[in-house]
């Protein structure tokens, strides 16, 4: 398949969202597949193509004055045809209209190639708050009592007692390297290659002297060493992970709906909030750059206020 062909401004871009945002490289493709689509559906609307061609439009000229010219209805046009024909999730638009602000902002801002930001006034659309999926504590035994014994258990349960003790993410589990850790320290580089340190409790340690101790296999790529290697010499990818995750999941028997490894970060994230973690310390445990982002592990299951309800002290009923 031959490689799209970029405007040199929205390359210009790119190199922007990495080099000095700190944007992560899936982040910067995605932004990349976000402008290709807009500035291809842009010029077949500008030039009355048909919209099942749009995959075939060439972008690689658009000029800076056809940029300039975009408004902000150009701009709403693309998400109804995003919500309607291509039919993108509100989450979907939402980072659809994050790309275009931090485009348009740019090079307004940054370049001060145009004088007016099409962009400035394009709300994000609503998304409904999803109630985490997690496990609770039976369920997690279960899981984890589910990791078959043979060669690679070790390795496995050191990672499953990693996302479920630290709550980190599986990119950043797969990032991790021997030299990450410092006597009860980890150091993960979490989003935006932003760095933070977590304690290892016991469990971890354990786990990390009983995965050392089983005869790691050889590291046969470049670099750092990676703390967690695959059977086949290599660092772990995110979709690897996922895989044992899932036939975890499946020999435990537990058979939980969609559990991913994203899931034993809420599990872990609920867990220490419902053992009594303040959300600032959880924000600093889980890197989330926002209070906002964490406070979705706060919720409280509906048993459980139902419970409080049901014990108010004014829960009085008179049968008089």
């Amino acid at each position: 398949m031959q490689k799209t062909q970029l405007p040199k401004i929205m390359k210009d871009f790119l190199v922007y969202l990495t080099t000095i945002k700190g944007k992560s490289q899936r982040t910067r493709k995605e932004y990349e597949y976000d402008l290709t689509l807009f500035f291809r559906f842009h010029l077949a609307m500008q030039n009355d193509i048909e919209i099942a061609q749009i995959e075939k439009i060439n972008i690689a000229t658009i000029t800076i004055e056809e940029i300039r010219a975009i408004t902000l209805e150009d701009l709403y046009l693309f998400m109804e045809y995003c919500e309607v024909q291509r039919q993108n999730s509100a989450s979907a638009r939402a980072r659809k209209v994050a790309t275009l602000k931090s485009f348009f902002k740019y090079i307004k801002g940054k370049r001060r190639l145009i004088e007016e930001n099409p962009a400035e006034e394009l709300e994000t659309p609503k998304i409904g708050r999803r109630k985490p999926i997690y496990m609770n504590m039976d369920e997690a035994t279960q899981f984890i009592e589910g990791i078959q014994i043979h060669r690679a258990s070790p390795r496995n349960y050191c990672m499953m007692m990693f996302f479920l003790n630290l709550g980190i993410r599986v990119s950043e589990l797969c990032q991790l390297n021997t030299s990450s850790i410092q006597g009860r320290y980890l150091t993960v580089i979490g989003k935006g290659n932003k760095e933070r340190t977590v304690y290892l409790n016991d469990s971890c340690i354990l786990a990390l002297k009983n995965y050392e101790q089983s005869g790691k296999t050889t590291y046969k790529g470049e670099g750092e060493e990676p703390l967690f290697i695959s059977q086949k010499g290599t660092r772990f990818t995110r979709q690897t992970v996922a895989k044992i995750v899932k036939q975890i999941n499946k020999q435990s028997g537990l058979q939980k709906d969609r559990l991913t490894p994203h899931k034993l970060r809420h599990t872990s994230a609920t867990m220490m909030y419902k053992a009594g973690a303040d959300i600032r310390s959880l924000q600093h445990i889980l890197g989330h750059s926002s209070v906002a982002t964490t406070q979705i592990y706060t919720h409280i299951e509906d048993e459980q206020l139902q419970h409080v309800l049901e014990n108010n002290p004014f829960n009085i009923v008179d049968n008089s």
